[in-house]
């Protein structure tokens, strides 16, 4: 696995919730690319519970929902919008869990859209939560002047690029 570099980190006013190192209310997401899968490592804490000791859902959506984006840029070297997402809570998923891993990938592209399938596993591996997003994606062009998308890149290109 190689660790994706975040392209937006450093840029004032960046502040998204799931994936901005210095948003101190956020998820702090980080991510690395495996084969045709970009995964991400996650330590739940208490303070995203919902019942007692179990991982709200809303979090859990928001960490499939965010996966899927990096998906989009780092797999399509641009950035997109969410315009469906399916999610499937199939068991809890415990706070006091050592940690929880997520896997998404390309299930298919028509166009500007692509649809993405992610998964959280939790410490057993065992597969807790799915989803199947929809997202619009933007030509290149659009996502650098909009989204101040500059590519995405891992950090072994970034030493051999000098990016």
């Amino acid at each position: 696995m190689e660790k994706i570099i975040n392209p937006w980190e450093g840029m004032e006013g960046y502040f998204c919730f799931g994936c901005a190192p210095n948003n101190e209310s956020g998820l702090k997401m980080e991510f690395y690319e495996d084969g045709d899968e970009i995964v991400s490592k996650w330590v739940p804490e208490a303070r995203f519970q919902g019942w007692l000791n179990t991982l709200h859902g809303g979090i859990q959506a928001t960490l499939l929902d965010e996966i899927c984006a990096w998906v989009i840029a780092r797999k399509l070297q641009t950035a997109g919008v969410t315009s469906r997402m399916e999610t499937q809570y199939l068991k809890p998923i415990h706070t006091t869990d050592s940690h929880l891993t997520l896997r998404g990938r390309i299930k298919e592209q028509k166009r500007n859209f692509v649809f993405i399938e992610a998964e959280i596993y939790n410490a057993q591996d065992e597969v807790c939560t799915k989803a199947v997003c929809t997202y619009f994606i933007f030509p290149r062009e659009k996502a650098e002047k909009e989204m101040y998308f500059k590519g995405c890149y891992t950090e072994k290109e970034k030493e051999s690029l000098q990016i």
